[in-house]
């Protein structure tokens, strides 16, 4: 492990812990990780029942491969999106299904499912428990394979009392990953989500599959807010070749935060997700405009990324090709920030989590992020990147 990825064990934070001592605090902790492949043991392809409502689960669903010859389904070649499949009945199959099962070479068995589910599930529950003694109040999920993975994971007892709410759509994606939401239902009512799709083509013209976005509103401790989750395309082929695909994502993302800032300016706003970009990264900075300090915030500019100061003070969240990135990012909308405790909520602190547990000690990735696997190897690690988590505050 080269000595560049040394900060990924250190902890910063966006603001100062003694400025807020001694003050009576409600706090909450949003936060997400990347559940590096988060799959279950059967493989499994998406049946898409376009004769159902698009709201309805049922619409895109994920099944066992051996069950489709039970199944209603006509053979397709068109494009994968929503609407061009309404009223179809059809098989999509997921290219990376097969590697996650007992008989591929990973040889991923249920033990090792289980094992998997145990590790994300602790990683969930200590995100901000330091400042909240609580779990977070809302996670998102980055590589689930579908909703009962994600149903398994907030089974786990180290979940299971929290009481966690899902919000999962089913993607095009071509490896069949997507982005998930989870809630403490006692804390957070939802009350509208969808999906944006992202519309990304190769230099050949066609399109590529890849995660949409999931949009979610709600009531967070009855405050109006919405989230954002996103994984975007990665910098396979190059990160220069594959920025425009980025850059498409970022316009997306900020067109939908754009609709409910201006449907209602007091909404509290959050993207957070695997951007496969870094905070200075043209994406983020020109198309989402997201900005580098709380002094640059203005109506045309409403958007901060909190990890910018900590991308500056050398912190990383992964390490791609060999050196150290910071893709994990959360952007908040103007009014969470303040440097006053009011009685609504206001950003306390964001930070990238790396306990001891989290990173690697010995061995070519030493000092990475302590990841699942090394290739087909089950390594008992957690992710190959490490969480990120805002803390909220307010008066009680």
């Amino acid at each position: 492990m080269k000595r560049f990825l040394s900060p990924f064990a250190i902890i910063f934070s966006i603001m100062a812990f003694s400025q807020q001592q001694g003050k009576l605090r409600k706090v909450a902790t949003v936060g997400f990780l990347n559940v590096e492949n988060l799959w279950d043991t059967i493989r499994s392809a998406d049946y898409i029942d376009g004769t159902k409502d698009i709201r309805n689960p049922a619409f895109h669903r994920s099944i066992p491969v051996d069950s489709i010859k039970f199944l209603e389904a006509e053979k397709y070649s068109g494009v994968w999106n929503d609407d061009a499949l309404l009223g179809k009945k059809v098989v999509k199959y997921q290219s990376g299904s097969e590697e996650f099962t007992p008989k591929s070479a990973k040889n991923y068995n249920t033990k090792v499912y289980r094992t998997k589910l145990a590790n994300e599930a602790k990683v969930i529950s200590e995100m901000g428990a330091q400042y909240t003694k609580t779990a977070p109040a809302i996670v998102g999920l980055i590589e689930v394979e579908n909703r009962q993975v994600i149903q398994d994971l907030v089974n786990e007892p180290a979940l299971k009392k929290y009481d966690y709410g899902i919000i999962h759509y089913n993607s095009y994606d071509y490896r069949g990953i997507d982005v998930a939401l989870i809630y403490q239902k006692r804390r957070f009512t939802p009350t509208n989500s969808l999906k944006k799709e992202l519309k990304v083509f190769g230099d050949d013209g066609k399109r590529e599959y890849t995660r949409d976005i999931l949009v979610v509103t709600g009531f967070l401790d009855n405050e109006k807010v919405a989230f954002f989750m996103n994984h975007w395309p990665s910098r396979r082929g190059g990160e220069a070749i594959s920025l425009p695909k980025r850059n498409a994502a970022a316009a997306l993302l900020k067109q939908q935060m754009d609709s409910i800032r201006t449907a209602d300016p007091t909404t509290k706003l959050f993207a957070m997700g695997d951007f496969n970009d870094d905070p200075v990264s043209s994406s983020l900075k020109n198309y989402l405009k997201a900005q580098a300090s709380p002094k640059d915030l203005n109506d045309t500019n409403p958007y901060l990324n909190l990890m910018y100061p900590l991308y500056k003070k050398g912190v990383a969240s992964l390490a791609y090709q060999d050196a150290p990135n910071l893709f994990d990012q959360i952007i908040v909308s103007k009014n969470l920030v303040t440097d006053q405790v009011t009685k609504d909520y206001s950003v306390y602190k964001a930070e990238i989590f790396a306990p001891a547990y989290l990173v690697s000690k010995e061995g070519n990735y030493k000092g990475y992020p302590f990841r699942s696997w090394n290739g087909d190897q089950f390594t008992g690690g957690y992710s190959d990147h490490f969480p990120a988590f805002v803390v909220l505050q307010k008066e009680p």
